[in-house]
C-alpha cells in the first residue's frame, strides 16, 4: 500500500492515464477493424480508404507511447500487403 503522498498521488493519476489509454487503444482498434472488414468484403477502394483514416491514428498511439512503433509498424505492413493482393 502507499504510504507517502507521492504514491498516493501516482496511483489516482496512474488510473485516469489507464482509462485515457484504453481509450486510445480501443479507438484505433475500430479503426484496424474497419480496414479488416473492407479486405473480407474485397473492397479494395473501401479497404485503401479505411487505412489511409488508420494510419494517422496507428502513428498517434505511438507518438502518445500507448503503443509500440514497432507493434505499428508490423501491423500497417501487413495491411498495405493485404491490400495490395486484393488486385
Amino acid at each position: 500500500m502507499a504510504n507517502t503522498p507521492q504514491a498516493k498521488k501516482r496511483i489516482r493519476r496512474n488510473e485516469r492515464r489507464a482509462v485515457i489509454n484504453g481509450n486510445r487503444v480501443s479507438r484505433i482498434r475500430t479503426f484496424v477493424k474497419k480496414v479488416e472488414a473492407a479486405l473480407a468484403a474485397g473492397d479494395k477502394e473501401t479497404a485503401t480508404v479505411a487505412l489511409a483514416a488508420a494510419q494517422p491514428e496507428m502513428a498517434r498511439g505511438v507518438a502518445k507511447g500507448v503503443l509500440h512503433k514497432n507493434t505499428v509498424s508490423r501491423k500497417f505492413s501487413r495491411l498495405t500487403k493485404r491490400i495490395a493482393a486484393l488486385a
